[in-house]
């Protein structure tokens, strides 16, 4: 298993957020090392809310962040509908189980614990259990989460397979 660990925890960017009511999309482009035209195009179709304001907020950092986290090895369609299971419409927060911040924080540690050994499905459990949500919701999200970190570590996987060709390409 690849040793890459995952992105650190959401709340070190929380506090940058609220000094600056929001961040730009340039900002978020440089913590996500994504380009512009792709966090435009989630938004455009409706993977992530519109900022408000043009100032991306905590709740949308954490939704690029997790699509960020599984799109080496997920279509986009694909993480819509894992993010619709897990918090119904995307415009809609009254239909969330788990705040965004929240879920990113949840796949960081459900990865970090798979990556340490315990079982993708020990990890999912164990995360979705400390998560704080009702147990109905904590069955959906061990499911999401179980799908999440097989989804990011199999992305991981990939890389490394990626750049292990090239090396052997450029050696023979």
């Amino acid at each position: 298993m690849p040793n890459d660990n995952p992105p650190n925890s959401f709340t070190d960017f929380e506090a940058l957020i609220a000094l600056t009511d929001g961040l730009t999309l340039a900002q978020v482009c440089r913590l996500t090392g994504l380009e512009s035209s792709t966090i435009q195009n989630w938004v455009k179709r409706g993977f992530v809310p519109h900022p408000l304001n043009k100032r991306y907020d905590s709740r949308l950092l954490a939704r690029i962040r997790v699509i960020s986290m599984l799109r080496d090895s997920l279509r986009i369609e694909q993480i819509g509908e894992l993010m619709q299971i897990v918090n119904g419409n995307t415009d809609d927060t009254s239909d969330d189980i788990i705040a965004e911040e929240k879920l990113l924080s949840c796949l960081i540690k459900a990865a970090e614990l798979a990556q340490s050994g315990i079982s993708v499905d020990e990890s999912a459990e164990k995360t979705a259990a400390e998560s704080g949500v009702d147990e109905n919701a904590c069955n959906r999200l061990k499911g999401a989460l179980k799908v999440m970190v097989l989804a990011y570590i199999a992305g991981q996987y990939k890389n490394k397979a990626d750049t292990e060709f090239c090396k052997l390409k450029e050696e023979y």
